[in-house]
């Protein structure tokens, strides 16, 4: 516990990344999970290499290669699986920036009506599904004790949203000040709207520039590229065997799969 201990000090930002991603680890449970599968999928990568390249080698050969794979393996799975809370963050964020501006105007709807801060939020953590889950969340850690503006400024400092704070921040601010929300929350959501719209342009202007790829790299180069070698092969006399084809083909998949990766990648985190 104490070399594991020691690892954790040496990424300082980690506590607060595991708190923003939700996981249910501490620190250095979080460590000693992440040396544990890196072992035990370095383990496997090394009985894989030894089946596969040990025939007719020298033996020392052999086990330097080893060790070089399992040294590798272990510290390139270790140091993935520690950037694992950075994946969890990224995921939250592109569900909550989702439905984000249809829950600030809920609340802002709900607020106007004349609603308690505290029903507000419960309402809106019961009508919306993916943001409702998060400020639900803050409703939770209200009802076991904690205060309403102590709630708020966890949410807000351990959210991965930036827009979720900014909403949030609106609604804190008003509960210390004591001021009127409504007008400062429908301005931070027109500025958000904002935001949207230019992403979504953005967006369109970054789909034609893949498209235009796409339809040159994925569509005309392989068709073209085919034929050309089936006329070279017929005239040099190369033969093309099945295999040759069917590699071909799954590499003409993974390319094409690429291309949706991408898509999806630069798509924004609005309801289009």
């Amino acid at each position: 516990m104490d070399i594991v201990h020691i690892i954790a000090l040496k990424f300082p930002g980690l506590r607060k990344k595991i708190r923003i991603a939700h996981l249910r680890y501490t620190p250095e449970q979080f460590v000693k999970r992440s040396l544990q599968l890196a072992g035990f999928l370095s383990i496997g990568l090394v009985a894989i290499a030894f089946f596969l390249f040990s025939r007719d080698r020298h033996p020392l050969d052999v086990l330097v290669m080893l060790v070089l794979v399992g040294v590798f393996s272990f510290l390139g799975s270790f140091f993935f699986l520690m950037n694992t809370p950075s994946g969890y963050i990224k995921k939250r964020q592109r569900e909550i920036d989702k439905d984000v501006l249809f829950a600030g105007r809920y609340i802002l709807v709900k607020l106007e009506s004349g609603t308690p801060m505290f029903n507000t939020l419960i309402d809106a953590s019961h009508s919306y599904g993916v943001a409702g889950k998060y400020f639900k969340e803050i409703v939770d850690e209200i009802n076991t004790g904690t205060p309403m503006e102590i709630a708020l400024s966890n949410a807000r400092t351990y959210s991965s949203s930036e827009r979720f704070k900014k909403i949030i921040w609106q609604i804190l601010l008003a509960l210390k000040t004591g001021t009127e929300v409504s007008k400062a929350l429908r301005n931070t959501l027109h500025a958000i709207t904002v935001e949207q719209q230019i992403e979504i342009k953005a967006y369109g202007k970054k789909l034609s520039s893949v498209l235009l790829f796409y339809m040159v790299l994925a569509v005309v180069m392989p068709s073209l590229g085919l034929a050309m070698m089936f006329i070279l092969a017929s005239i040099v006399g190369i033969t093309i065997t099945t295999p040759m084809v069917y590699i071909v083909l799954f590499a003409l998949g993974v390319f094409q799969m690429s291309f949706v990766f991408i898509i999806k990648s630069i798509r924004p985190t609005v309801d289009l």
